[in-house]
């Protein structure tokens, strides 16, 4: 292929493009909002108001705080705490965020027989998963596990009340 052939290819496809930009549709993006997001500051201060509370039940937990989209900020264990509870106290967390209501909800719902609970993704039917919210907005969520299901809920609502 000789350069004028090439040269004249490399024109008629530019022109195409510059034509056919006008036959594009535009990309439309979503306004952003702001959303009040969580900070690892805040989520230290979480896990330690919740580690506070279980060692004053003497139980040793494990503490995991997410953003909003459920996506972990902070993971602390307590010494002594079962390795099981690393991936326990996150699923709490993320219960809670996907569903913007405490994980003890889906326990009390299976407790009343609703077994459908079972079948719902990311939903954790034990205590110690809290939504964290400012104002009426998400912020993200936290996770406890180590101590009993009420044990568990009574140190991640603690956590979440020193954080007001």
């Amino acid at each position: 292929m000789s350069t004028k052939n090439t040269r004249g290819i490399l024109q008629r496809l530019c022109c195409a493009v510059i034509l056919g930009a006008g036959v594009i549709p535009q990309v439309v993006q979503a306004e952003e909002t702001s959303f009040p997001t969580l900070s690892l500051s805040q989520a230290r201060l979480l896990a330690h108001a919740a580690e506070k509370r279980a060692a004053s039940n003497q139980t040793s937990i494990v503490v995991t705080v997410v953003d909003a989209s459920g996506q972990p900020i902070l993971v602390e264990r307590m010494a002594g705490a079962q390795l099981a509870s690393i991936d326990l106290s996150q699923r709490k967390a993320v219960s809670a965020v996907f569903y913007k209501r405490p994980s003890s909800a889906f326990e009390a719902a299976l407790s009343g027989g609703k077994m459908a609970v079972l079948a719902l993704p990311h939903a954790m039917p034990a205590g110690g998963g809290v939504p964290i919210f400012h104002n009426t907005q998400l912020m993200g969520g936290i996770g406890v596990s180590g101590g009993n299901n009420t044990q568990d809920a009574d140190a991640a609502i603690a956590a979440v009340g020193a954080l007001k």
